[in-house]
């Protein structure tokens, strides 16, 4: 299993985005510079931000993104399902229905009606791993990074995105 580039693009980019003022918008153009992350993707990383009510699009000169929910309330877990979906992660095709030997067995139902035990492992180790990142939030996040960079990054990354509105 793996998720892809762009739920690490939509932590980080979430996580600069906490730090700009209320009520001002960052532009997709910005945050993918600022990364040196591709536009392209991560104007479609934040389409299904949006669609997940984890971000605003503003519209306008000044428009781009702003955070519509605390992030404190923003888990890991609601970044990953806005970015990859909400299939499970792994999908059982019941293929010991396929084995040559069914027709000829006469195998108890406990073997071939009852749920997978494979199937039942791997949901219980997803449901697992959600329960965990159910427990990390963006607002956790940011306490983190907080305490590990000096506060003059902290301050120039939010002078560098102000710089840009003030173009």
């Amino acid at each position: 299993m793996q998720f892809s580039i762009g739920v690490e693009y939509a932590l980080h980019c979430l996580l600069y985005m906490i730090d700009i003022p209320a009520g001002t918008a960052v532009g997709i153009k910005d945050l993918a510079a600022f990364q040196g992350v591709s536009e392209t993707y991560l104007s479609k990383v934040y389409t299904k931000l949006r669609k997940a009510g984890i971000v605003r699009s503003i519209i306008g000169v000044n428009g781009g993104y702003e955070l519509v929910r605390d992030p404190e309330s923003i888990t890991f877990w609601d970044i990953v399902q806005a970015v990859e979906g909400n299939s499970p992660l792994f999908q059982c095709a019941e293929i010991r229905q396929n084995e040559v030997l069914l027709d000829k067995k006469n195998l108890p139902d406990a073997y071939t009606k009852c749920p997978c035990l494979i199937k039942v492992v791997m949901l219980e180790a997803e449901e697992q791993m959600r329960m965990y990142l159910n427990n990390k939030t963006l607002g956790w996040l940011h306490n983190q990074v907080s305490n590990k960079i000096p506060p003059e990054h902290k301050r120039e990354t939010v002078e560098w995105f102000n710089k840009l509105k003030s173009r």
